[in-house]
């Protein structure tokens, strides 16, 4: 049994594969095991399950670990919100759910501001360092005690349509940059077919 909560095998997959544990990478797996476990779902292995981000923080990592749901296999949907929220739908059914972090859940941390934009100016020290990520990992393993009730508003959700699957096309040739492109996205004029970016030019 493990005690430690950030030891665990599928938390430690999802750090690893994020890079750092942090409360960002926290809140997406946990939102993650609430949609799943709801669900009664298992990881995608195709497009069975469908994942949709409202925020591209760090939880997306998590969201894509422990869902299977990916850009590659067209199932992982971003909807630039800025917010804390993931909904996980099942294709087959048309059901599934939303997960919200509630206003509650970060609390002010006990540390000056300038501690944390040293941080992002990459000027910390060592030391500074070292206290940065404690305080990660500290808030991290909090956040894992805390029931998904706690944590997050929880919804159920019907999507019909669901969001549309992978394109899988042909590629053709553009004619200002010559590179292989998907068939659906050339810009066709009578001039030639050109990617996006050459067609900004071209027309």
């Amino acid at each position: 049994m493990v005690d430690d909560p950030l030891q665990t095998e599928d938390f430690r997959r999802c750090a690893e594969f994020h890079g750092h544990i942090c409360p960002g990478l926290t809140i997406g797996y946990l939102a993650a095991r609430a949609g799943l476990g709801k669900l009664r779902a298992r990881r995608s292995t195709e497009d069975e399950l469908v994942a949709e981000l409202e925020s591209n923080a760090c939880g997306a990592d998590a969201i894509q670990m422990l869902t299977g749901c990916t850009f590659g296999k067209g199932n992982l949907v971003y909807k630039d919100r800025g917010k804390q929220a993931f909904t996980f739908l099942d294709r087959s059914s048309g059901q599934g759910v939303r997960a919200a972090m509630r206003a509650v859940v970060f609390a002010p941390v006990s540390r000056p501001s300038d501690f944390f934009a040293k941080m992002r100016r990459h000027a910390a020290t060592t030391e500074e360092k070292n206290q940065f990520w404690d305080l990660q990992r500290e808030k991290s393993r909090e956040l894992l005690e805390v029931s998904f009730e706690d944590l997050f508003s929880i919804q159920w959700v019907s999507r019909r349509p669901m969001p549309v699957q992978a394109d899988i096309d042909c590629s053709e040739p553009c004619d200002g940059c010559n590179e292989p492109t998907m068939a659906a996205k050339l810009q066709r004029t009578g001039l030639g077919n050109y990617c996006l970016d050459c067609a900004s030019h071209a027309l």
